[in-house]
């Protein structure tokens, strides 16, 4: 009996040995280091169709890699920076500001943009606004009023118009009454439901609310509109193993989103079929406005 039982937990421990050795096999013969891509976003927008987009874009990623794709949208914007400086996201997409914030403090390294129909990296715009009957005409007049930014490091939910209020002598922080939405989609509800005086709302933004069938021109006033600010950047983690990094580098960068309907795409802002590559020099202007602004990227990030 004894060595019966003997021969069994050998046979036991022989059939674990094989399968840890197939597991092991299996992991190491896998596309991707660790067997899974993991994907992060920044929670921009808070439709109901954002969510299934990105798991479409998550699907293509897949394909083109040949391994899983795991996404994960982020609670916040500093959410996916940390899951990145955790190395617990490999790939991510964030906006220009809270990419610089990542490639400083998570190792965040662009490869990536949206681009325009002639395959050149596309730009969006950022605006302060407000609506008729709130009072406010000039973007001076927003001094002392309640003011919707989306989150702290957004680029145009926040170092935009922070920096349009500081060009008109109004403290962006102290000289309105700032409430954070937490996204650029709450920022403009809260704006047409007129639970703020005013705020920002950027343009990819008012397509999406176009495609939701909830835009009116005539509900806001503009007082601001910004220059053309860089698109989005999609980034990999700089600690990734090269050859690794230089196969995601590869696919984001040429990256067809055709096969996704262009009416879905919208909630991006996109205007052509895909990525294209783009280095990390695109956004030099945004560094130079946070100098401009004194923004503290380290009291940022923590």
């Amino acid at each position: 009996m004894r060595k019966l039982l003997q021969g069994a937990a050998c046979s036991a421990l022989f059939g674990f040995a094989t399968l840890v050795a197939s597991s092991a096999s299996a992991l190491a013969a896998s596309p991707c280091p660790g067997g899974v891509i993991h994907y992060g976003v920044i929670p921009y927008d808070a439709s109901a169709a954002f969510v299934p987009l990105y798991h479409k874009i998550a699907d293509l990623i897949s394909k083109q890699m040949g391994c899983p794709v795991d996404l994960e949208i982020g609670t916040s914007y500093n959410a996916t920076i940390e899951a990145m400086r955790a190395g617990k996201v490999d790939i991510a997409e964030f906006g220009p500001l809270s990419y610089i914030l990542a490639s400083k403090i998570a190792g965040a390294q662009v490869v990536a943009t949206y681009a325009k129909p002639d395959g050149t990296p596309d730009t969006y715009t950022a605006s302060v606004v407000t609506w008729p009957g709130s009072g406010i005409t000039t973007l001076k007049g927003v001094a002392g009023h309640t003011f919707a930014y989306s989150d702290p490091a957004s680029t145009s939910g926040h170092l935009f118009p922070a920096y349009a209020l500081k060009s008109a002598g109004i403290d962006p922080d102290h000289g309105v009454q700032a409430v954070y939405a937490g996204s650029h989609t709450a920022s403009y509800e809260a704006l047409l439901h007129h639970k703020v005086q005013a705020g920002e709302i950027n343009s990819q933004e008012i397509i999406s609310a176009q495609v939701a069938g909830i835009y009116q021109p005539s509900d806001f006033v503009t007082l601001w509109t910004s220059a053309p600010i860089p698109d989005d950047p999609v980034t990999v983690r700089g600690n990734l193993p090269a050859a690794y990094k230089a196969k995601l580098a590869d696919v984001l960068g040429h990256l067809d989103l055709s096969s996704i309907p262009a009416a879905e795409l919208k909630i991006t802002g996109l205007k052509g079929k895909g990525y294209v590559a783009i280095d990390d020099k695109a956004y030099d202007g945004i560094r130079s406005l946070v100098s401009v602004l004194h923004l503290d990227l380290a009291k940022m990030g923590s």
